[in-house]
């Protein structure tokens, strides 16, 4: 096993988890990085995992060194790399690495265009309810886990968020297809990062190849509704793989605004809400069952459930019941399917939408027109994005007029300041309303939690 270990590009979202996670299991940790910005910085401080000073120090790669962790922000020219393969030191990309930390553990690997965040935390949620051990890696903070990636010595199960996009700067496959899962879930698939993936059907081939990657033996839990993934789920697997399909549970909002779903023929009172998180509730149960937790303990426990951070996040509510939420939507999938949970939960309110197009897809101009009709279900819809950051990205750039004509909603403001986008929520009463605050980023700086109790406030 090994026990020290220097990870390139430390400040990274999960670099920095996994860092945290094997000190926490007693190896030497080391790292480097040309810039950590919050909240990295500061967990790092805390866990007495931060650099000295930034940027790149080859003597920090010593012969010693039992694994160098390479993150996606390295450069191929770095010269830490080019230290560590001078030295002939094994070098792991972090999704090889967590695979070579779990080799023997039953790994579920929860995979998809949107919803693999939510639908892992509620499987890790589940499985600490139960009182089950298990190692993981999350996309984002979820309640009741102090860090994003859990290592243990003794656990038997791992749980994975699996990412499509590219491993590292040496290795230019899916970060999923390191993982070899014996449970895998694909939640579905809508085309996203074009920069590395400049077709659909080239996108697609990434979950066909993450499917063929199933342990024989293992299960591959699919989302029904997803015509990809039917033809995926027809094809031939490695011996005794099991296909699952599924759909969302039945759910309604009662009288008094709780939300319950149907699990298993009985009601059980739940705090998320929509389709799209009823599927992948369901798909979170049939993994569970993988790992021996029957249905009940299932329905117990996911009463419980908060959901994940930025995940129809509740940011304020104002004493009339109008409430702003904050989600990490940004892709047109995902766009929609926020959307449309508020508009099911919340019928006969004003819904208010405002997205920031922050992702390189998201701002890029041949993607665009995936947007059409997205923000239907909303009432008003607010577009922000910042032409620097499409300058900073070297895309080609593109007028409001053009995000205007894209999205194709007969009620939306474009903006290309954020004070202007605040000035235009000021505008709006929120009385009887849902505010949902959409992006991967935050506006350029805003505080969103402060400005929804602005807003709310202000009535």
């Amino acid at each position: 096993m090994n026990n020290k270990v220097h990870f390139i590009a430390i400040g990274g979202a999960v670099m920095h988890n996994l860092a945290i996670a094997l000190k926490s299991k007693g190896y030497a940790v080391s790292g480097s990085d040309d810039e950590i910005f919050e909240p990295s910085r500061s967990r790092l401080a805390a866990h007495g995992l931060l650099p000295d000073d930034d940027g790149w120090h080859p003597s920090r790669v010593t012969p010693d060194l039992d694994a160098v962790i390479l993150g996606m922000h390295a450069t191929q020219d770095n010269p830490e790399l080019q230290r560590a393969k001078q030295l002939g030191l094994k070098i792991y990309s972090f999704p090889d690495y967590l695979y070579q930390q779990t080799a023997h553990q039953k790994r579920i690997v929860v995979g998809g265009s949107h919803g693999k965040t939510t639908t892992t935390a509620m499987i890790m949620h589940v499985l600490s309810h139960c009182g089950i051990e298990f190692d993981y890696m999350v996309g984002a903070q979820v309640q009741g886990f102090e860090t994003m990636v859990g290592l243990s010595n003794t656990a038997k199960i791992a749980v994975f968020e699996g990412d499509e996009y590219l491993t590292s700067p040496l290795d230019p496959t899916s970060k999923f297809l390191h993982y070899h899962p014996d449970v895998a879930i694909v939640t579905g698939i809508a085309w996203d990062h074009v920069n590395v993936f400049p077709t659909f059907d080239g996108y697609v081939d990434q979950f066909r190849k993450f499917a063929h990657s199933i342990m024989p033996g293992g299960s591959l839990i699919y989302c029904n509704s997803d015509d990809n993934l039917r033809q995926i789920a027809s094809e031939t697997f490695p011996q005794g793989v099991q296909t699952l399909p599924y759909d969302g549970f039945q759910w309604r909002t009662l009288a008094d605004g709780s939300v319950v779903a149907n699990i298993g023929g009985a009601d059980v009172a739940v705090s998320v809400f929509g389709n799209h998180n009823m599927q992948n509730m369901n798909a979170a149960l049939l993994a569970c069952r993988a790992v021996g937790v029957s249905d009940h303990q299932f329905a117990r426990a996911i009463a419980s459930f908060a959901g994940a951070a930025r995940r129809l996040q509740t940011l304020t509510q104002s004493p009339d019941g109008s409430v702003a939420f904050l989600d990490f939507a940004h892709s047109p999938s995902k766009l929609r399917a926020t959307i449309n949970a508020v508009r099911q939960r919340f019928p006969d309110r004003k819904l208010v939408a405002c997205m920031e197009l922050h992702t390189f897809s998201s701002l890029s101009k041949n993607f665009l027109p995936q947007y059409a009709s997205t923000m239907d279900d909303a009432d008003e819809a607010i577009i922000y994005f910042n032409p620097q950051v499409v300058e900073h990205k070297r895309l080609d750039p593109f007028t409001p007029a053009d995000v205007a004509e894209a999205f194709a909603h007969p009620n939306m403001t474009v903006h290309t300041s954020s004070a202007d986008v605040v000035s235009r929520l000021r505008s709006i009463d929120f009385h009887n309303s849902a505010l949902l605050l959409m992006t991967s980023g935050n506006f350029d700086g805003l505080d969103l939690k402060a400005l929804a109790d602005s807003l709310f406030n202000k009535q």
